[in-house]
């Protein structure tokens, strides 16, 4: 008796985020504008919140060049009325949401000894509460859907804080311990919480900032990637690149070491703007 295999008619993969509905703050520029790109493009429709409109606009133009929907809303994320309204917003247009990426964030750094309240202060509203707020505000929504997924932006800082960086460092080890904490909480529930922790990324943010060849700035698309990576696999946290998780468990193993190697290969980098 002979088997004839019949060949599978070809099909065409559709985008692994079709349709789906993802608000992204810090979408201007750098990893906020990248994510929205990547999004986009695995099928997403997105909601843009940043402060710098015509930068907003940017993006937008290149999130509808995919072929995606896009709602752009001025958002300052340090103000908890504009961070509900973004996420009003969205909800009236698409009526629901799948995806928040709270990306917004600020580098902000003083040595302790000149540190100024109102550093930590402003430190702490953007790169904290600027993430706290807009999570609170989705997150009713995800309960009744029952499903959804939750990104946090935060930093390879959070997990091995470095001179100079007090008051970026402290804001982010913040949000990493709530992201924790949040995904714990949540398990069962169908709603995902991924924590992205990039080392050095070249962004406006650091633009300044000189680092040593064995922190080398990596782009923001790469971060991007990573982000889409762990939504469709629903990882729980992702640091990049390989020589940051390097770090992180030499750290774990001996923080005494993890301090050497961050003075040997001097880590906090250089500020060719700003000498601290």
């Amino acid at each position: 008796m002979r088997w004839i295999l019949s060949q599978p008619e070809a099909t065409i993969s559709q985008p692994p985020l079709l349709d789906k509905i993802a608000i992204v703050t810090g979408a201007s520029s750098g990893i906020g504008r990248a994510v929205a790109v990547e999004l986009a493009r695995a099928g997403a429709h997105v909601a843009l919140g940043a402060r710098n409109v015509p930068a907003l606009q940017a993006t937008a133009e290149a999130v509808k060049a995919l072929g995606r929907e896009t709602l752009v809303i001025p958002t300052d994320v340090t103000q908890v009325a504009q961070v509900n309204y973004l996420v009003a917003e969205t909800l009236g247009r698409w009526g629901r949401v799948d995806i928040l990426v709270a990306n917004a964030g600020d580098y902000i750094r003083a040595r302790i000894v000149d540190l100024q309240i109102a550093d930590m202060e402003r430190s702490l509203a953007v790169n904290f509460y600027g993430s706290l707020y807009a999570i609170l505000a989705v997150l009713p929504h995800l309960q009744q859907q029952h499903s959804g997924h939750i990104v946090v932006v935060s930093t390879m800082d959070s997990k091995k804080g470095l001179p100079l960086d007090a008051p970026y460092v402290a804001a982010k080890f913040a949000l990493t311990g709530f992201a924790e904490v949040l995904r714990q909480e949540l398990h069962g529930t169908g709603i995902s919480v991924s924590t992205i922790l990039p080392g050095r990324v070249d962004t406006p943010m650091i633009a300044t900032l000189r680092v040593p060849w064995v922190s080398a700035k990596i782009s923001a698309e790469a971060v991007a990637r990573a982000t889409l990576r762990a939504i469709r696999l629903r990882q729980p946290e992702v640091i990049l690149p390989p020589q940051a998780s390097l770090l992180h468990y030499l750290n774990v193993l001996s923080p005494h070491m993890g301090d050497w190697a961050a003075r040997f290969f001097h880590l906090e980098g250089w500020d060719s703007k700003v000498e601290l």
